[in-house]
């Protein structure tokens, strides 16, 4: 089993963490809604299914239908 020859410093370690960064989603507005959403996401507002501006699915209808 592989094990260190020596001690790896909290510096050493710490500098090699600086990459591993959270980053802030990036957040896109419906042309049509308004709705803010993630971007490549589909998201609902009022019982329908929204991508890109255009009604993907309409849960209204087929909950009467």
């Amino acid at each position: 089993m592989a094990h260190p020859k020596r001690k790896i410093s909290k510096t050493r370690r710490d500098k090699r963490r600086t990459h591993y960064k959270a980053t802030a989603p990036q957040i896109a507005t419906d042309p049509t809604t308004g709705e803010a959403h993630l971007y490549h996401r589909a998201h609902w507002h009022e019982g329908k299914l929204y991508y890109r501006g255009q009604v993907v699915i309409d849960a209204v209808e087929e909950v009467e239908a």
